[in-house]
């Protein structure tokens, strides 16, 4: 089949809320995600805006699960190695996934819960 159409390109704002939900969580946790997820959720033609804070939502879950684990663990000390290496990870994949979001390009995070379908 020749699909002749042209691309679709989205408009600054919807660029926007993605790029807030992601490198939000940077600095907030899962509270960016959130708001930008129930704010959009029901506006029509924002499926792209929901779709990467619903992603940067389970992300930010799943991380605050990792540093909760950490955080038990430091009783025994592994924990306080391995502080830095979350948070690291989280760093650099909400900037991966705010890049993406950008370009206007869909990104899952790598081992990332999916509690929000």
């Amino acid at each position: 089949m020749n699909d002749n159409s042209p691309p679709v390109i989205l408009g600054k704002p919807d660029r926007t809320y993605a790029i807030v939900a992601h490198i939000g969580g940077i600095f907030f946790s899962f509270i960016p995600s959130l708001i930008v997820y129930l704010m959009k959720k029901s506006e029509p033609g924002s499926a792209f805006d929901v779709d990467h804070a619903k992603e940067a939502l389970n992300f930010q879950i799943t991380m605050m699960v990792a540093f909760l684990t950490c955080f038990m663990l430091s009783t025994v000390l592994i924990g306080l190695f391995m502080f830095p290496l979350v948070t690291l990870a989280n760093v650099v994949f909400c900037i991966l996934a705010a890049v993406k979001a950008s370009d206007g390009q869909a990104y899952r995070y790598p081992l990332a819960l999916r509690f929000v379908q």
